[in-house]
């Protein structure tokens, strides 16, 4: 049975046996989860199996990105207000390559690796067509090992739910982010200051040109947040940035 304590030479990559991604598994369950096998939740286990494939992509990312610097390669900065990405579980593990070794290892630790699946909640990003599109996009220039960064909005409700009172229509938020999203990396050092509202001042300056004056704004701070967009049978890894 493998122990919680991950070995310095075990690296993450496709090739890993499903006794290493087991003991990559419950390092995550332990270390990251602070929960041990006997109490975890259906949660704290789908958060350690998502922690364990990250850890390939980001090898993958960091790799891709070093190669495109090498290269000087020309980017392409994908721009959308919407990226439906659906529950990126099951595609991220096919696009890594370990599908099949994860769902053994979880069935030899005593998991249902579909009842983990169920269990990610969809990240309210989008609405309907162009977001799955965009989606789509990125999924596409990272198979095509082309590459590209998405931008799009941190929305922190997403998409509302609705139900129906008395034969009207009610609207909740939908709160996706309740128990965080496993695959963020939170880049605090981007941090930008953002200008929002106020009004548009006319003035001339001491030449009598015409110089309108943004005045009276409120000030936001986006801190960006990076999400690995894994191509499938490559091993190039872009991201989204929100």
């Amino acid at each position: 049975m493998p122990n919680s304590t991950i070995p310095v030479k075990l690296k993450p990559t496709a090739d890993m046996s499903v006794e290493e991604i087991k003991e990559l598994i419950l390092y995550h369950l332990r270390y990251t989860q602070a929960q041990g096998r006997e109490i975890a939740s259906v949660r704290d286990w789908r958060k350690a199996v998502s922690k364990a494939v990250q850890d390939l992509l980001i090898n993958r990312l960091i790799a891709t990105q070093a190669a495109h610097r090498k290269a000087e390669a020309k980017r392409v900065y994908y721009l959308s207000l919407e990226f439906l990405m659906g529950r990126l579980l099951s595609n991220n593990l096919w696009n890594a390559g370990v599908h099949e070794k994860v769902t053994k290892a979880m069935e030899e630790l005593g998991q249902d690796f579909e009842v983990l699946r169920e269990d990610e909640a969809d990240m309210g990003l989008g609405n309907g067509g162009l977001g799955r599109l965009a989606a789509c996009f990125l999924d596409s220039m990272a198979t095509l090992d082309l590459p590209a960064v998405g931008y799009g909005i941190r929305y922190e409700f997403g998409l509302f739910r609705q139900e129906f009172v008395n034969g009207h229509q009610m609207e909740h938020p939908d709160d996706w982010l309740r128990y965080g999203n496993v695959w963020e990396i939170i880049r605090p050092e981007y941090a930008q200051t953002i200008p929002i509202y106020g009004e548009v001042q006319s003035v001339f300056d001491d030449k009598g040109r015409y110089r309108p004056k943004w005045i009276n704004t409120r000030d936001v701070v986006g801190v960006p947040y990076d999400i690995p967009i894994a191509g499938y049978g490559t091993q190039t890894v872009n991201f989204l940035r929100l």
